[in-house]
């Protein structure tokens, strides 16, 4: 399943020539997969508080194509590919209308709060993100 978030590009994403900042591809694709989570029902604060343990970014593979530009509607398309004992992969497509402006490939660990190390994804949040 495939889960869309929109939003427009304002000054702050953008360098001196109004282009988002490469940086901030990742920060809109965090938002992203946040509002994904929460669609899912499984909304990140919710698992840090039931079972005291948070996805971390692992992985990260950006691939810029096009340049998104202050003022521009874009769409961040996201896509859960595979679930694993303590890992998620994803892919992100940033769109503006049908053209594909950044695809990002990622991979999230499940770590525990108080010490950071990796642990399994619980039972039923791994069933909450089911592909």
């Amino acid at each position: 399943m495939t889960y869309s978030y929109e939003t427009r590009i304002y000054y702050q994403d953008t360098d001196a020539g109004g282009i988002v900042y490469h940086a901030n591809y990742l920060a809109i694709a965090e938002r992203a997969r946040t509002e994904a989570l929460r669609e899912m029902g499984a909304p990140h604060a919710e698992m840090v508080a039931q079972y005291g343990v948070m996805f971390v970014v692992h992985r990260v593979n950006l691939h810029y194509q096009r340049p998104a530009r202050i003022d521009e509607v874009v769409r961040v398309e996201t896509e859960f590919m595979e679930i694993g004992g303590a890992t998620v992969t994803l892919r992100q497509k940033f769109l503006r209308d049908s053209d594909s402006l950044a695809v990002l490939d990622l991979a999230l660990g499940c770590a525990r709060v108080s010490d950071g190390r990796a642990t399994r994804i619980p039972r039923d949040w791994a069933q909450r993100l089911k592909i």
